[in-house]
């Protein structure tokens, strides 16, 4: 089975490479999204040993994971995982994410910060804004109560999974537009797996903020009657 890792950056030339290396013993081949960075992310991806698909303007974070999936795909990935570029979605528990769709149990895989792998260097702020996420998932989304992360940009997927996902937002509105998708789905099992996710100052900074939620919304709203 090929697995695949999308990482999908912006302006992360400083952390990208130490994250590719990471990534490296997991997976068979790592595809970074340069989503139309001004400094050296793809230069510095391409000579860590990714291959580097790159965008000429920043379309936002849903864009360059839909890149990313078309590409793995192209690739002949049999499973895609998704972390970020700046390191904080900890690579040593890919096995984990992968191993529901290896064993046939699920067909998408959800990081989870809040099942009993604690987070590194997370604020009681940011903890009480992902549990606000949550909430609104759960009610303005559709999303099942019980899902503990539906923030979590820590993903994997099997190849039909990826193919069967056609979600349109380019920005961080994808993150619910791709939960909703695959909780509703009739087709597609999915579950929660523990992993860790380190916080720094940086990833901390570039972070969603309290009134996101608010654009977010208006994006799906925008989107279901655009379709």
């Amino acid at each position: 089975m090929r697995t695949v890792a999308i990482i999908p950056g912006y302006n992360e030339g400083r952390r990208i490479t130490d994250t590719v290396r990471a990534v490296r013993p997991h997976v068979d081949e790592i595809l970074v999204i340069d989503d139309g960075s001004i400094d050296d992310t793809a230069e510095q991806a391409r000579e860590a040993g990714a291959i580097v698909a790159r965008h000429c303007v920043n379309r936002g974070q849903g864009a360059a994971l839909r890149t990313g999936m078309e590409g793995a795909l192209a690739l002949g990935a049999d499973i895609l995982v998704q972390l970020d570029a700046d390191g904080q979605h900890d690579p040593s528990f890919i096995p984990q994410m992968v191993a529901p769709i290896l064993s046939g149990k699920a067909d998408v895989t959800f990081g989870s910060r809040f099942m009993g792998v604690e987070a590194e260097g997370i604020t009681r702020g940011r903890r009480l804004l992902l549990h606000g996420a949550r909430t609104f998932n759960a009610f303005a989304v559709g999303v099942p109560t019980h899902l503990t992360d539906p923030q979590s940009g820590y993903r994997a997927f099997s190849a039909a999974a990826a193919r069967h996902i056609d979600f349109k937002q380019d920005r961080m509105a994808h993150c619910s537009e791709i939960l909703r998708i695959v909780t509703r789905s009739k087709d597609l099992r999915w579950c929660e797996v523990p992993v860790r996710v380190r916080y720094t100052r940086d990833s901390m900074r570039k972070g969603q903020k309290p009134w996101d939620a608010a654009r977010i919304a208006w994006q799906l709203f925008v989107g279901a009657f655009t379709k």
